[in-house]
């Protein structure tokens, strides 16, 4: 279930390249503004959802195939990265759930949230448990995937074809992050340092990710390890 480009393409011109990478880097934080706060509460918060979230997976899909003239393949997967994502993504869930319960629980900094999580998830129209457990696996199962398609296979990789291999870590990381400063700046009162510890935290573990997707050619390592944040 991952992803590999055809090495002999055509590619578009600089310029072109570089738009498309500065889409694709900035669309999903722009997206997640609107549905998440501009429309927060309103009845277009899902349609916009939902509508946003095609365009953003379906971008990479169009640019490779149709603009770069690239065959996609499926690649077999290998043990040695899914045991490391999956040793990764347990170490990153054991420090959440430590943080969690020995302070956040309990921390001013998080005694809003739980209300607002609830809206949140009410908003989307869930309202049973059955429900909830649904929505739960599409974020943890499916959308994790999306994502590390959209963040590792596509935003790192194409950032990784002119630009040095720290550079592309560090923009594809620092893209995937800037979606989840508005999203955790709601559940924690705003933008203070908190806010950026955690977010910063998010660019980390994209960072492992993109590395992890860079030494074994895959996704199956940071989609087991994502996964498993997620759930």
């Amino acid at each position: 279930m991952t992803l590999e480009h055809d090495s002999a393409a055509d590619r578009p011109g600089g310029l072109v390249q570089a738009l498309a990478m500065l889409f694709a880097l900035s669309f999903p934080t722009l997206a997640t503004y609107l549905y998440f706060i501009a429309l927060a509460g309103q009845p277009a918060m899902q349609p916009a959802y939902a509508l946003t979230k095609v365009l953003q997976f379906a971008f990479p899909v169009f640019w490779v195939v149709a603009v770069q003239r690239q065959a996609i393949r499926l690649a077999r997967p290998t043990l040695r990265p899914v045991a490391t994502g999956a040793v990764f993504g347990l170490a990153v869930v054991a420090a959440m759930l430590a943080l969690y319960y020995g302070y956040l629980k309990t921390s001013s900094l998080f005694s809003d949230a739980p209300a607002k999580v609830a809206e949140k998830i009410a908003a989307f129209g869930v309202e049973t448990g059955l429900e909830f457990l649904a929505l739960a696996a599409f974020i943890a199962l499916l959308h994790s995937l999306l994502e590390e398609y959209y963040w590792r296979w596509f935003a790192f990789g194409q950032l990784q074809k002119s630009l040095p291999l720290a550079w592309a870590i560090g923009l594809s990381s620092l893209g995937f992050m800037a979606h989840h400063v508005l999203v955790v700046g709601l559940y924690l009162k705003g933008y203070g340092p908190a806010t950026w510890f955690f977010s910063v935290c998010v660019a980390i573990g994209g960072a492992a990710w993109a590395w992890l997707y860079y030494k074994s050619g895959r996704l199956y390592g940071p989609w087991v390890s994502h996964l498993l944040v997620d759930l």
